[in-house]
């Protein structure tokens, strides 16, 4: 498809030499090991799918949005049933094949944005990894309220401080994320973005950022992250593809203060708006900031279900970009370089799990 073809005419004119440069010792940390980051730039790597929930997940996301009524993004007009059967994220071939068709299709690395409130499981990970040979990251920590232990409310910062550092000593996570909040932020929340943050200074790990639709949260996010030390570079405010503006204000603020921004729910039938606001800030300069994915939850998006699996964002919206104007040079850049340079770190503390 147009999408493989742009990448891959790209990469050969656009070699590693004239890509990023990283620190001694930086890695990307995945689920069997860690790779220098040049080992990765072979091709495209997404920095928020998902591979490893549990069965209930997105149908509570979906009621969630229906309780709340609008206060907290569009309430959809159904949410999906809870799967019965197999589910397809506990299909071990399926899955595995999953990512062997995305390896196949141009991607290099995904990145999981589930940790356990969400039913992550870790030697899943590994065993699709394993059998597909596609590299897999691993996030951490805590994703939005709903999803919290319920002691979350009684613990003090300190105590998610410890839960989260528990997390780095027990398993092989290479990125806190997805981190998220429901447009108006709660207290609980805040104490977690601002825990979080404590966090990536503890291990120079990366973040990425769950906001709700429209992403109100977008700034505050980065606030209580910075606050709280953490470094603008190794953060990714998500899902700002849900922020629709032509003008795209606070998409630019981000971008100004040196943070990523992520578009990293496309390669679907709706992706104009998004295509314009790309442009938008491609012609802003601010090419270095961008990170696409597609936060893939369903298995009608997987080739099983008929969709176009978990390389959509490079087979599907790659090429509606270039088709705008977007040029090879760009999308390389997008596509390979600032994910390495977002997720690449230097550990502080040794493997775990």
């Amino acid at each position: 498809m147009l999408g493989v073809g742009a990448i891959a005419a790209t990469l050969p004119r656009f070699a590693f030499a004239d890509g990023p440069t990283f620190p001694k010792g930086a890695v990307i940390r995945t689920v069997l090991k860690d790779y220098a980051p040049k080992d990765l730039a072979g091709g495209a790597t997404l920095f928020h799918e998902h591979l490893s929930l549990a069965p209930d997940s997105v149908t509570r996301v979906f009621q969630l949005l229906r309780e709340a009524d609008g206060e907290i993004g569009p309430p959809p007009a159904a949410p999906p049933p809870v799967p019965t059967g197999s589910y397809f994220m506990r299909d071990e071939k399926l899955m595995a094949d999953e990512m062997s068709a995305a390896k196949s299709e141009g991607i290099a690395c995904l990145v999981d944005g589930g940790h356990p409130d969400m039913g992550r499981d870790i030697n899943f990970l590994k065993a699709i990894s394993t059998k597909s040979g596609l590299p897999i990251v691993a996030g951490g920590g805590f994703y939005t309220q709903p999803f919290y232990p319920k002691e979350i409310s009684t613990w003090s910062e300190n105590q998610i401080f410890d839960a989260l550092m528990k997390q780095v000593d027990t398993e092989p996570i290479g990125a806190w994320g997805e981190i998220g909040s429901w447009d108006w932020i709660t207290a609980d929340e805040r104490k977690v973005f601002r825990a979080v943050g404590r966090a990536q200074v503890e291990t120079n790990m990366p973040v990425f950022t769950h906001t709700g639709i429209p992403g109100k949260s977008a700034l505050e996010q980065l606030d209580l992250l910075e606050d709280a030390g953490a470094r603008s570079e190794h953060i990714v405010i998500g899902h700002l593809g849900n922020l629709v503006d032509p003008k795209v204000v606070v998409q630019k603020a981000l971008c100004r203060r040196g943070c990523f921004i992520g578009f990293d729910r496309q390669g679907n039938p709706g992706d104009e708006q998004q295509v314009l606001m790309v442009m938008a800030l491609l012609e802003a300069g601010f090419v270095n900031n961008l990170l696409f994915s597609s936060d893939l939850a369903f298995l009608s998006q997987t080739k099983p279900g008929g969709g176009p699996g978990y390389a959509q964002t490079l087979t599907v919206f790659v090429p509606k970009l270039k088709a705008a104007g977007a040029t090879d040079e760009q999308l390389h850049t997008i596509m390979v370089n600032n994910p390495l340079r977002f997720l690449a770190y230097v550990p502080k503390k040794p493997r775990g799990g």
